[in-house]
């Protein structure tokens, strides 16, 4: 259900089930969730790239079949694991993209969500439709609020309309829209750009965003002069800064194959 391809310090990971739309079984979600730790733990990987299989959807949800025999306890389980799932996106040191090529909805906006940076093929939809199904929206469903809007994120969750891929970037949910034609290279220009920075400052990055959304604003200023002090560990920074004034690429960047 899942498929891999690794080029260099980039590996794209492909939801592969096009005939249910790439939806969320229980045994994908823990497959899933099983890739992003392995390949977190790949000291020469600096990106993973989420996609789907086929060209009509991204992950287009739960399957509902997996949902609705459940019990309470079944249903506990079953939303807990798919939360680790998306804590692993959150918590692993690599920079992941959703590369969003159809239909991102319910579980699959929430992985969206989940990744750092998010970009959408023209025909990509969104949407939280929990309530027609009788679930509310609940686990990393919070992080919209955050990225979005109270307001919007409101509207979403309590109507489960769906929003085209140039509204969803209007309002912050996605970084950018790209034909569907030119998607992969879109998404391949946005790891180019960020081989070119400092991994260890990238790692810290990350790290600090994800304090920045528990923490409150004086705390999290706090919290980036500890990250600006750590960075000092490393050479990155003389490196860079070096580079920058000689008008070269720093050591640390990296090139792809054209």
């Amino acid at each position: 259900m899942l498929l891999f391809h690794q080029e260099g310090p980039i590996v794209t990971i492909t939801i592969n089930r096009p005939e249910a739309l790439n939806t969320f079984t229980h045994e994908l979600i823990r497959q899933l969730t099983g890739a992003i730790v392995r390949w977190s733990a790949q000291p020469e990987i600096r990106i993973i790239i989420l996609t789907g299989s086929g060209d009509r959807s991204f992950v287009g949800g739960v399957d509902v079949r997996a949902m609705m025999d459940l019990d309470q306890e079944g249903a506990e389980k079953f939303i807990t694991d798919l939360h680790r799932c998306f804590q692993a996106i959150r918590q692993s040191e690599k920079i992941v993209i959703a590369s969003i090529n159809g239909y991102a909805l319910g579980g699959g906006l929430e992985l969206v969500a989940s990744c750092d940076l998010r970009l959408a093929s023209e025909q990509a939809r969104f949407g939280m439709p929990e309530v027609k199904v009788g679930i509310p929206s609940v686990i990393e469903a919070a992080f919209l609020p955050r990225l979005i809007g109270l307001g919007r994120a409101a509207a979403m969750v309590y109507i489960g309309e769906m929003i085209d891929a140039h509204e969803a970037c209007r309002i912050g949910l996605i970084n950018k829209v790209v034909p569907q034609e030119k998607l992969k290279e879109a998404t391949r220009e946005m790891t180019r750009k960020i081989l070119q920075n400092g991994p260890t400052a990238m790692i810290l990055q990350k790290r600090l965003i994800a304090q920045w959304m528990e923490l409150g604003l004086n705390a999290s200023v706090e919290a980036g002069i500890r990250t600006f002090r750590e960075c000092y560990k490393t050479d990155e920074p003389q490196e860079g800064m070096k580079a920058f004034l000689e008008k070269r690429p720093p050591s640390y960047a990296l090139k792809l194959e054209t």
